[in-house]
């Protein structure tokens, strides 16, 4: 049975910088049995300059004329922000998580409590960043959007050389699109992190729809991250390429479904076949009246259901000996 994936439900900042959107989402996650509601931990000034544009993106999801900067100030969440929202997803049964994109939040969002760190796309390449991480001996989730397979190996070498064991990194395969299109997936990059590094891997997809997040649980992802949203009508950067309340539930049943379908890999009858083989398979029987004393052959046997007698497979065995009694038309032949 594949172990249970960590299914993130990623809110982002989709809180658009209110508190009751924010404590809405963490309920809409945890009606959809998400494992973790993830936010976004950051401080606009200590993130990007104050003339840096915002991603494509982004340019159509708001004001075109704001600036980045300008963008991400107003989606900050205070540290009282983030203690009521700790609060609230303890009082809603799930777990609180967050992304630091600088060394302070990851600070601040150690001092909270968090014990489980992610290391967003764009940091993949931030040296000191990683190795402030990697010093924890923290399981860390590392996000490869835009990465090459060097990068990757380079980040990892910073993530175990300042403390963390490899076999405390899960990898994430991901596109930074919002929405991606179908053609960039490129799932099969995914297993082949996997292959390459010997780590634990998974998805962080923003892909529109659910059915790449659950192909990717199907080709053993432990970790699907993926953002949703109250509405894709409310503004904001990420709302559009997000789920609504629904398809994230209905991700999260998939996801729980595939690893059920997925099994143990003996292939042997299940529990509910059983019942059917009688019904299904077929045995040797008479073909014509057979007398006793003789020969069966090709011209007096025949194969039928039920599959309650000699099986089809004694066919050379049988075909050439004496029969034993008398056989009516479509009795079960016995030696």
């Amino acid at each position: 049975m594949k172990p249970k994936t960590l299914i993130i439900a990623e809110a982002g900042v989709n809180h658009n910088g209110e508190m009751a959107l924010a404590r809405s989402l963490v309920d809409a996650a945890a009606d959809a049995s998400a494992d973790l509601v993830k936010f976004q931990t950051f401080q606009a000034d200590r993130l990007v300059t104050a003339q840096a544009a915002k991603a494509q993106y982004q340019v159509g999801a708001a004001n075109p004329q704001e600036t980045q900067h300008a963008m991400l100030r107003k989606l900050e969440l205070s540290e009282p922000m983030h203690k009521e929202l700790i609060a609230h997803c303890k009082d809603r049964d799930i777990g609180f998580f967050s992304t630091g994109f600088d060394i302070a939040s990851l600070d601040l969002l150690k001092g909270l409590g968090q014990t489980l760190f992610k290391v967003p796309s764009g940091e993949i390449t931030n040296l000191p960043y990683l190795k402030h991480i990697g010093q924890w001996r923290l399981p860390v989730i590392l996000s490869t959007g835009m990465a090459r397979l060097g990068e990757i190996e380079d980040a990892l070498e910073v993530l175990v050389k300042a403390g963390t064991p490899l076999d405390q990194i899960t990898v994430l395969h991901c596109t930074t699109q919002y929405p991606t299109p179908m053609a960039d997936v490129n799932l099969r990059a995914m297993t082949a992190i996997g292959s390459a590094f010997g780590v634990a891997y998974g998805y962080s997809d923003h892909t529109q729809g659910i059915e790449v997040a659950t192909a990717a649980v199907a080709l053993g992802a432990s970790v699907i991250e993926k953002h949703f949203t109250l509405s894709r009508d409310l503004p904001g950067p990420d709302h559009q390429a997000s789920l609504e309340p629904a398809e994230l539930a209905a991700m999260v049943k998939a996801i729980r479904n595939i690893e059920i379908a997925l099994g143990d890999g003996v292939k042997k009858p299940s529990q509910g076949e059983v019942g059917n083989i009688a019904a299904a398979r077929k045995s040797l029987v008479a073909r014509t009246r057979i007398s006793k004393g003789t020969r069966f052959s090709p011209a007096n046997v025949d194969i039928k259901r039920p599959g309650t007698g000699l099986s089809p497979m004694l066919w050379d065995q049988v075909i050439g000996q004496t029969a034993s009694r008398d056989f009516e038309p479509d009795d079960l032949i016995a030696l």
